[in-house]
């Protein structure tokens, strides 16, 4: 008989690294674990969900259980490891509908827990109701179900990161009144200032009201129990629903009971091979750290590009072959209103705190060819080192065409070009989709005038 897998966490990075392992090892017996009632969803389809676009849950679902069954991967949903014993190579599980415990040894075991939403003192999704947070396809139905059942007026969405943007977009078209509370001044805190103004712009138009540089305190509700004001340090705003986005943090209270090293961003730390410190633990997805080819630190921005990539890596080391995962840049996107927000590598920001010599462009062009019909602006922000000229990130902010764009920068990036390559790259050019300037080569010949 093979060696027994066992997998914490039944999401992207760990059923990804179960599959993985299986096509690698048919004789290796792979076992997951799910706290959920899900495995192998799409959580970035939630708001889409949740906004009606995607008509059913069960459309968000890649595989079921079954599924993986019929590949010889057992998975046990409402199942939660409690505690990794790595000296006798056991973990203690939990049967979170009956409440039973078990102890089931392991040759290998990934850690993919995920990460939580961070929910600051004063703040919680449990104490009142209409009072969510979205990390999980039964938090899309439940808040799904609360819209259709009690047809709340007006929603409050607690940051404006990429889920409280796209949540945004997703309460207007359902005809909520809609407002964004943000502890800092902008929307898009990664991104800068003045990308993230387009956007702000953007939101505003559309009805939406900002709280910018406000920081909830608490949330207050009526004598039955339901959420009814949000209060934040500069005022309060009346609410039926509430949303809080304030951000992921790692599970790792499971792995640092363990014994397994937690890194600088407070994410567990790995090597390439997505090995942690422990003999044959490994660990992936949002509760790791990723090595960032731009700024040669770990970083922690949990994304589900990530955590698939990581589990693959996972799976083939554990199953004995030979694979690293080569780290990241940071390429993100988002759509809202109309406008699509790409970023990718470091912004300004983080490039002067990382201690480069910054410069950077900004340019305004077009998606199309000027004559051809619905060419839409787009607004490019270049980051890049003085005297090498060697790129460090974009941003890109647009009607159309953001998508493809942000993809090529982040290749560049992978690739480490200069400002002078980039401008060299040899991009299509069709008059419906493109001019033939495209606007990354009209940024890039901009910042070499400079």
């Amino acid at each position: 008989m093979g060696k027994r897998l066992i997998v914490v966490g039944g999401c992207a990075a760990g059923m990804s690294a179960a599959s993985k392992a299986r096509r690698m090892d048919p004789e290796m017996e792979i076992v997951a674990y799910e706290r959920t009632g899900f495995v192998s969803y799409g959580e970035c389809g939630l708001p889409y969900y949740i906004a009606g676009i995607v008509k059913h849950h069960q459309d968000l679902i890649v595989r079921t259980p079954e599924q993986f069954a019929e590949q010889g991967i057992a998975v046990h949903t409402y199942h939660e490891v409690t505690e990794i014993d790595p000296e006798n190579r056991h973990v203690r599980v939990r049967d979170l509908q009956t409440g039973k415990e078990r102890k089931e040894h392991y040759d290998k075991l990934l850690i993919a827990t995920g990460g939580r939403p961070i929910l600051p003192p004063g703040l919680s999704a449990e104490k009142l109701a209409g009072v969510f947070g979205l990390r999980s396809v039964e938090d899309g139905i439940a808040i799904r179900e609360f819209i259709q059942e009690r047809k709340p007026r007006r929603a409050v969405i607690v940051g404006a990161g990429y889920i409280g943007l796209e949540m945004a977009e997703s309460f207007h078209s359902l005809g909520l009144e809609t407002t964004v509370v943000e502890w800092m001044e902008q929307v898009l805190p990664r991104s800068d200032p003045e990308m993230a103004a387009l956007l702000q712009e953007a939101l505003e138009n559309n009805g939406v009201r900002l709280i910018l540089g406000a920081k909830v305190e608490t949330l207050a509700g009526d004598p039955q129990g339901h959420v009814r004001q949000v209060i934040y340090d500069g005022g309060s705003v009346d609410a039926d629903l509430v949303l809080l986005a304030l951000g992921v943090r790692p599970n790792v209270e499971l792995a640092r009971e363990a014994g397994v090293t937690i890194g600088e961003t407070g994410a567990i730390a790995t090597s390439s091979r997505m090995e942690t410190n422990l003999p044959d633990v490994f660990a992936a997805g949002d509760c790791a750290e990723a090595y960032h080819r731009i700024s040669g630190h770990p970083a922690y921005i949990p994304l589900g590009t990530t955590a698939n990539k990581q589990g693959r890596i996972a799976g083939t080391n554990i199953a004995g072959g030979t694979a690293e995962f080569g780290g990241i840049v940071g390429t993100a996107i988002t759509q809202a209103f109309g406008l699509q927000v790409g970023m990718t590598g470091l912004t300004e920001r983080e490039a002067k705190k990382q201690g480069y010599a910054v410069r950077t462009v900004k340019i305004k062009a077009r998606s199309r060819a000027h004559y051809y019909p619905g060419s839409k602006p787009l607004h490019i922000k270049l980051v890049f080192e003085q005297g090498s000229g060697r790129l460090l990130g974009g941003q890109i902010v647009g009607g159309e065409g953001v998508n493809g764009r942000i993809d090529a920068l982040a290749t560049a990036l992978q690739q480490g070009m200069t400002i002078s390559e980039l401008g060299q790259l040899d991009l299509a050019y069709v008059p419906p989709l493109a001019p033939v300037w495209d606007p990354l080569l009209i940024a890039a010949n901009v910042a070499l005038k400079g």
